[in-house]
């Protein structure tokens, strides 16, 4: 399983409107310079992120801003806003385990517990991270290369 990069393109949009909005119109050309994909594959992201009310987009002059102070967004939130899970469940089963096996039949009684503590140690870790923390990092990253 692979997490896509829908998350970490996130992350980084989000960092870096906080980071460079100062200074910079940050736009979603402005951002795909910085990501390095194409302005498309952010757009669609920067809605997703707009849908979950994370950033605002500013209409007519353009560019745009965190929507909520950073110590109140976590990475569970970015996570959710851009990579919906299907019945929320992070995991999925293949579609029709075979009843005639012993192991196919028992196949989620085996599993389908496990797979939850695991999405749930996951969230938890990711709701203990603010995107105050990830910022900090990334100026402090930042900071030590421009000495």
């Amino acid at each position: 399983m692979q997490i896509s990069s829908r998350f970490t393109i996130a992350t980084h949009i989000m960092i870096a409107i906080n980071t460079f909005q100062e200074e910079y119109k940050v736009t979603s050309d402005f951002l795909a310079g910085s990501i390095n994909v194409n302005s498309v594959i952010i757009r669609r992201i920067m809605q997703s992120l707009k849908g979950a009310n994370l950033i605002a987009v500013k209409r007519g002059t353009g560019g745009m801003e965190i929507a909520k102070p950073l110590t109140d967004i976590t990475l569970l939130d970015i996570f959710y806003a851009v990579e919906p899970l299907e019945d929320g469940a992070l995991f999925h089963f293949h579609e029709n385990p075979n009843p005639a096996c012993p192991v196919g039949r028992n196949i989620h009684a085996v599993l389908d517990d496990k797979l939850f503590a695991i999405q749930k140690a996951m969230e938890d870790k990711m709701r203990s991270i603010t995107l105050d923390a990830v910022v900090k990092d990334a100026k402090n990253l930042i900071k030590q290369e421009n000495l």
